[in-house]
């Protein structure tokens, strides 16, 4: 009568414990699967959304931009959300930094002295051939 007993206390104590294993290999595969949504989908559009941040706010007058739409122009002022673009001559639109979709021609900045020049090499002197007359 005892035996039945602590048979039935032996056989549920181990069915708790393969209870939490059981619910661990069924949770297992999402969190294994979220890992790998992480570095494959999330991670990469973060850090494509920080480098476009970066791009919109170094944007400065001079660089050829590329809207959202697809018209591509010169930025001729920069405020802080808004940028005027020139798309032809005489046409200025004020565009929102936040629709523009890359740079393409970024203007190098001009020296700040003429140090950085090398010096210009001295002319010579074309030889004159002289003839003695005798």
């Amino acid at each position: 009568m005892f035996e039945g007993i602590a048979y039935a206390a032996s056989a549920a104590g181990a069915g708790s414990e393969g209870g939490m294993s059981y619910l661990l290999m069924q949770i297992f595969p999402f969190i294994l699967l979220f890992g790998v949504l992480y570095f494959v989908m999330i991670r990469p559009q973060q850090k494509r959304m920080k480098e476009h941040r970066e791009l919109i706010a170094s944007v400065k007058r001079g660089d050829q931009v590329v809207t959202a739409g697809g018209l591509i122009g010169k930025v001729t002022k920069v405020d802080e959300t808004e940028v005027t673009v020139e798309f032809s001559k005489d046409v200025q639109v004020q565009v929102v930094k936040s629709t523009i979709a890359e740079v393409r021609g970024r203007t190098a900045p001009k020296p700040a002295n003429d140090t950085d020049k090398p010096a210009p090499k001295p002319r010579r002197k074309a030889k004159s051939s002289t003839v003695s007359e005798d």
